[in-house]
């Protein structure tokens, strides 16, 4: 039977867990999305749709839930998978980018053949919020002579400005999340806004044994 799959529909799946991985931190959880294929496929084909005819040849999936998302969008795309990761996780040949935290470093590392200065890469994260990771991992990219055609993210956080450290570049992003200020314990909660998706058709017709 089908059924049509809205963002609020695929919205209703992302679980809010608070204090987690540190008090006063609310988790966005994608694993509910992730149980119900037809919402996990529709979330896909968003993420997917605005780079359709953008003549992505590799899309870069940033570690660790970027490769969820990543995958399947390069599968759509017909594009190659290049994970990049954490320090010390890839075996071959890798270059690396050093990027500040509000405390230290961190580095994130790609496989030095992974891309060339012929490819269209799309990086994709399952959510931007600050913006350092994602300007890390562009920055890793272009070093290699890759063209970053854009970025797709399933969430922004749009009350941690991180579309601000992007500027230039083309992001696009399925679900935002608003700053909203409760208490002295508790200083921030999050309201869904409408995501822009200009240029897409409207939400198809999603036949659930098809997908499962």
């Amino acid at each position: 039977m089908a059924r049509t799959v809205t963002v609020q529909d695929i919205a209703r799946h992302i679980r809010d867990v608070p204090d987690f991985p540190k008090p006063g931190i609310v988790f966005k959880d994608i694993t509910p999305l992730l149980l119900d294929p037809t919402a996990f496929r529709r979330a896909v084909e968003l993420m997917t749709a605005p780079f359709r005819d953008a003549r992505i040849s590799r899309v870069v999936s940033i570690e660790s839930r970027g490769f969820l998302l990543g995958a399947p969008i390069a599968l759509g795309l017909k594009a190659g998978l290049v994970p990049m990761r954490k320090p010390g996780k890839l075996p071959a040949e890798r270059g690396r980018v050093e990027y500040a935290l509000e405390y230290g470093t961190d580095a994130l590392e790609m496989h030095t053949d992974a891309v060339t200065g012929e490819d269209r890469v799309l990086i994709v994260d399952d959510v931007l919020a600050t913006g350092g990771t994602a300007t890390a991992a562009a920055r890793l990219v272009r070093t290699r002579g890759a063209a970053v055609v854009g970025f797709t993210f399933l969430i922004e956080l749009d009350f941690l400005k991180g579309r601000a450290r992007l500027q230039g570049e083309r992001i696009e992003a399925l679900l935002h999340y608003t700053y909203c200020k409760v208490s002295a314990s508790r200083p921030c909660c999050t309201t869904r806004k409408p995501p822009t998706l200009q240029g897409l058709a409207p939400v198809a017709q999603v036949d659930r044994a098809a997908v499962s």
